[in-house]
């Protein structure tokens, strides 16, 4: 059964950087979708970066530029870079994959995927 466990997070001023990790375990990574969610406060789960097994990135419109997601094969490791923080960007981060499909329809929907992280905080202050 693949876990995901995600480190990382922390308390950055704005415009400052960040980056996320998330060790994948119960299996060796091989192409699976993968991508990262976040929830503030108050507000529902978005997605906000993902990746197929084809290679291709999605992000949402309010990263895009910003937010860099990629992975490390030899190390199980996904990443997700985390560049000109705003405090719009503070939540809980979690790691989310799709161990049983290489490709999703949406892939920024939650209901993609099957296997989520424990989360990792991210506060950004003005």
């Amino acid at each position: 059964q693949v876990q995901l466990m995600e480190s990382g997070g922390g308390s950055v001023q704005s415009g400052g950087s960040l980056r996320l990790s998330c060790v994948v375990s119960g299996s060796t990574y091989s192409g699976y979708s993968i991508g990262w969610f976040r929830q503030a406060p108050g507000k529902q789960r978005e997605g906000v970066a993902a990746l197929d097994g084809h290679g291709r990135e999605t992000y949402s419109d309010s990263v895009k530029g910003r937010l860099t997601i990629s992975k490390d094969n030899a190390r199980n490791t996904l990443y997700l870079q985390m560049e000109s923080l705003q405090p719009e960007d503070t939540a809980m981060y979690y790691c989310v994959a799709d161990p049983t499909s290489s490709l999703v329809i949406n892939p920024l929907a939650q209901d993609e995927y099957n296997t989520w992280g424990q989360g990792t905080q991210v506060t950004v202050s003005s």
